[in-house]
């Protein structure tokens, strides 16, 4: 090795060179994802290109997500390759990198000015002292965080698009591998121009806890549409009384002008345990269930790269308060081979970040996916837990199996729980994987069609797939955006 560098042309790229024969392969790899190099040179010298870009589930390339990469070399002979000198932090356009041993570290785009406590807090000063008029005629969406744009920010974006194509549109994104939708802008939290279009935006649509210190300005509407119908303890009825939670929770629902929610089950519970009493809230089911019964997964098959009559279960479970990653209760390895399936394993988006993707024969880790509606629309069957994402797939009345070795641990000391799920379970619970290969096999639905029946009554009335046309007819009735 006698050069390591980053260039910008024609595109953010990490450029190793050295002297001899060149190495049979470069590789950067992290969590979520990896890149190959484009190797150049025969004898005297070799270069390998490596691109600071990726392009999955068949979609464009885009910048690499944020976080550490390991930059992996295949020497030819089992030649040795001496250690790149250190590369300090380089601002690349799209992203900034920097380069230590065999660790290449990547992160949002953002001025190391503003990077920082003191940066931020200037933004935030420049923010909230904006006077209280001069709107833009925009809305700021903002989906898990900023880690993708999905669930039912998602589809009221697409309709307001359709109804409203002179609107502005911003995305919220950790960083720019983050896609947006067409004809959206994307900014990188934190940045001059997330503050900017935050402050600056009449309509703010997110589907969890705003965050850096938000203060709606008169004027402002903030549609907080939520992510889930909730079977888990929430907000002020989670288990233990913690003055500091109770005061944190009160203070962010004080910043929602309207709540949206599945059904009215959801409505009275998101109302209570947000002291979300006296607002607004809209009963509409959700704009994100809307592709479960009008969409084709077709495209979504042939971009996870399911061949056509290929068996799908999709596991899914929710997070624990006491883990950062993906809890293990399945192999999904031995379960793909088990049952002649393709198994998808998506962890909930609060194990995006900290966890790595699963591997092996006929799986495919789909945490990392835009959209989880698209999933449910592919998969045959859903295996999860107590995630609300049971609620969503009732949508299309495929089987449902619960795999909950758990149970206890979560009802009584983590969490707990609405309702009695064992009695009203739409589907087996089962606490092994043993026993879910074995439900799996008996495909048994018709002892539960009567659960289901009732289950879809109480939670999917509103899910008819126009719940988006009816939401964004509220929001241009009452004003909150011009036409």
């Amino acid at each position: 090795m006698t050069d390591a560098r980053f260039t910008t042309e024609p595109s953010p790229a990490l450029v190793l060179s050295g002297e001899g024969e060149r190495p049979d392969s470069v590789e950067i790899v992290g969590a979520r994802a990896r890149v190959a190099a484009r190797l150049t040179g025969r004898g005297k010298t070799w270069t390998a290109t490596l691109p600071l870009r990726a392009a999955r589930w068949g979609g464009t390339e885009l910048p690499l997500p944020a976080g550490s990469y390991e930059v992996r070399i295949t020497a030819a002979s089992d030649r040795s390759i001496r250690v790149p000198e250190p590369v300090p932090l380089t601002q690349l356009g799209t992203l900034r990198a920097s380069l230590e041993g065999w660790t290449l570290r990547v992160g949002p785009p953002i001025d190391p000015a503003y990077d920082s406590g003191e940066g931020q807090d200037a933004l935030e000063r420049r923010y909230a002292t904006r006077p209280a008029t001069g709107f833009e005629n925009a809305v700021f969406f903002e989906s898990f965080y900023g880690r993708n744009a999905s669930c039912n920010p998602l589809a009221i974006d697409r309709e307001l698009a359709r109804r409203a194509p002179g609107v502005t549109r911003y995305w919220s994104v950790v960083d720019l591998s983050v896609a947006v939708p067409e004809g959206a802008i994307p900014v990188v939290e934190g940045s001059p121009e997330w503050w900017r279009a935050r402050g600056a935006a009449r309509l703010l649509v997110v589907n969890d806890w705003l965050r850096r210190r938000f203060s709606r300005r008169k004027g402002q509407v903030v549609l907080q549409t939520w992510h889930g119908t909730p079977l888990k303890r929430l907000a002020l009825h989670r288990p233990g009384f913690d003055p500091r939670r109770t005061a944190a929770v009160v203070r962010e629902s004080l910043r929602w002008n309207i709540l949206l929610a599945q059904n009215p089950y959801a409505a009275r519970i998101l109302g209570k345990a947000y002291a979300f009493l006296t607002r607004p809230i809209w009963v509409e089911g959700y704009p994100r269930n809307d592709v479960l019964t009008m969409g084709d997964g077709a495209a979504t098959r042939a971009a996870l790269g399911i061949r056509p009559g290929e068996r799908v279960l999709l596991y899914a479970p929710t997070w624990r308060d006491d883990r950062d990653q993906i809890v293990d209760f399945v192999d999904p390895v031995s379960l793909a081979a088990a049952t002649d399936a393709v198994v998808l394993v998506r962890g909930h988006s609060r194990t995006l970040l900290p966890g790595r993707d699963a591997e092996g024969p006929r799986v495919i880790d789909v945490t990392g996916f835009p959209d989880t509606s698209l999933l449910l629309l592919v998969a045959d069957a859903l295996i999860t837990d107590y995630s609300s994402v049971m609620f969503d797939y009732s949508v299309t009345g495929k089987p449902m199996y619960f795999l909950v070795p758990d149970m206890e641990h979560y009802r009584g000391e983590l969490r707990g729980f609405y309702f009695d799920l064992a009695a009203h379970a739409p589907g087996p619970m089962v606490r092994t994987q043993d026993e879910l290969v074995a439900a799996l096999a008996a495909d048994d639905t018709e002892t539960y069609a009567g659960r289901y029946a009732q289950w879809r009554d109480k939670f999917n009335a509103r899910d008819d797939g126009h719940a988006a046309e009816r939401v964004v007819a509220r929001i241009l009735d009452q004003g909150f955006i011009d036409v």
